[in-house]
């Protein structure tokens, strides 16, 4: 397989706040709209702001500045050969192969990667054990590839995000399987499994400023470690079940090692928002008679992804009145309202969010006790025939379904660094009517 990616950027962004580079403070040391050089400061009876930065003035728009414009190019090229056997022999199943990948973008890289998979069936209690290994190639990605390697060397970039350039090659992972599957009878079936991903140079996206620019980085590794288990009872009398339920620990390790961005040097481990404890989906379905309608219903529970950016109550205060509200933010029996933030929270008074769970005061820690959204349950049913008429060639089907039976408001993540706030779909009734030919 060979892929060849033509890639070109054009972003274009400029300062629309004017509390951001403002060149002068008033006497409490707060910054000032109306001022577009320091010398106009201290006349005025004002101070010089240490931090204002002359490069980012061109482009405040506040101070007639215009657009940054950002232009980058390059060809990213990628060469990958496969070769694979299955071997059975008896009980024994062996999947065996080898991948190179060669990879040249902004950073060259060849790599030789092994794969292995081994069953064995015990017929006489129906279990069957695996295992695998899998060494793989992890390639930056593409989106907004340049600017994030390159942007280090640009004066605008660099003042708004200080860094320290880097561009390390492409990273590798180590990936582990081992699992098992147990029938019990002909009515349970129970596949589960554990894995381990060992990256090196490991990946992630982060966000330029206060825009919609997304860009990869690189950290120093990462170990994400999970379980799934999936258990099916074929159909009993019209009755059939689904479980699936797994765990997930994402944890990243600086230094960031590549990319745009302020965590280059120092810094502790810490949870990604794809980290979550414990999740499940339960299915029922129930068919009273083969030419019948049947009946249908999910239960879905969620331990809660991380939410990184509410740090602590205090943090909390500091969002606008949107963001407030967003989280459900109380203090004592007042809330937060898209029109009346809370700015501050008496001392001893019950305080916290009814949609994230908020570390205790001076207890937040970003791997071992991080904030997360607060768990929950949501809840669907839905109805059908799917042979209205008892048709022989044409068939009509009817199905009604109700998502998020109960209406539950409640967060599916926070500020998140790509994806921002998103909130579970509301209650939805859908009817559809199929014509089968």
């Amino acid at each position: 397989m060979y892929q060849h990616t033509f890639l070109t950027e054009n972003d274009s962004l400029g300062i629309i706040d004017p509390l951001l580079n403002a060149p002068c403070l008033d006497g409490t040391g707060n910054p000032l709209p109306g001022f577009s050089n320091p010398n106009q400061c201290v006349p005025a009876g004002n101070q010089i702001n240490p931090n204002f930065s002359a490069t980012l003035l061109p482009i405040d728009l506040t101070r007639g500045g215009s657009n940054f414009l950002f232009a980058g190019h390059t060809d990213v090229k990628q060469l990958a050969l496969y070769v694979q056997d299955a071997i059975t022999k008896g009980n024994w199943s062996f999947n065996l192969g080898i991948r190179g990948d060669f990879y040249n973008g902004l950073s060259s890289t060849r790599q030789a990667e092994p794969r292995v998979g081994i069953a064995y069936n015990i017929k006489p209690s129906s279990t069957v054990l695996k295992i695998s290994y899998a060494r793989t190639l992890e390639t930056p990605f593409n989106e907004n590839l340049v600017v994030s390697t390159t942007g280090c060397s640009v004066p605008v970039l660099a003042a708004l995000i200080p860094c320290v350039p880097a561009n390390s090659p492409a990273g590798f992972r180590n990936e582990f399987h081992a699992g098992l599957q147990q029938a019990f009878g002909r009515y349970l079936v129970i596949d589960a499994e554990y894995l381990w991903k060992y990256t090196h140079n490991a990946y992630d996206f982060s966000v330029l400023g206060n825009t919609p620019i997304t860009f990869p980085i690189d950290w120093h590794n990462s170990k994400i470690p999970g379980y799934a288990i999936r258990a099916s009872m074929p159909n009993f009398h019209g009755f059939t079940a689904l479980v699936v339920m797994s765990s997930v620990a994402a944890r990243y390790f600086p230094p960031q090692v590549g990319g745009l961005g302020v965590t280059v040097g120092r810094g502790s481990v810490f949870r990604i928002d794809h980290d979550e404890k414990f999740n499940q989906t339960t299915h029922l379905q129930y068919q009273p008679w083969k030419r019948g309608p049947w009946f249908g219903f999910n239960w879905r529970y969620d331990s809660g992804l991380v939410a990184g950016a509410v740090l602590d109550y205090a943090t909390a205060l500091t969002f606008d009145a949107d963001q407030q509200a967003a989280i459900g933010l109380f203090c004592g029996n007042v809330f937060a309202t898209l029109t009346n933030p809370l700015t501050s929270c008496p001392a001893g008074t019950p305080h916290g969010a009814i949609r994230i769970v908020i570390p205790a005061d001076g207890t937040e820690n970003a791997d071992k006790n991080p904030p997360r959204i607060a768990p929950r349950n949501l809840f669907d049913a839905s109805v059908g025939e799917d042979d209205v008429f008892h048709g022989d060639h044409y068939k009509w089907s009817l199905r009604v379904t109700a998502i998020n039976l109960t209406n539950k408001e409640a967060l599916y993540n926070f500020l998140s660094t790509f994806s921002g706030t998103h909130f579970v779909t509301p209650r939805a009734l859908t009817a559809e009517l199929g014509f089968h030919f």
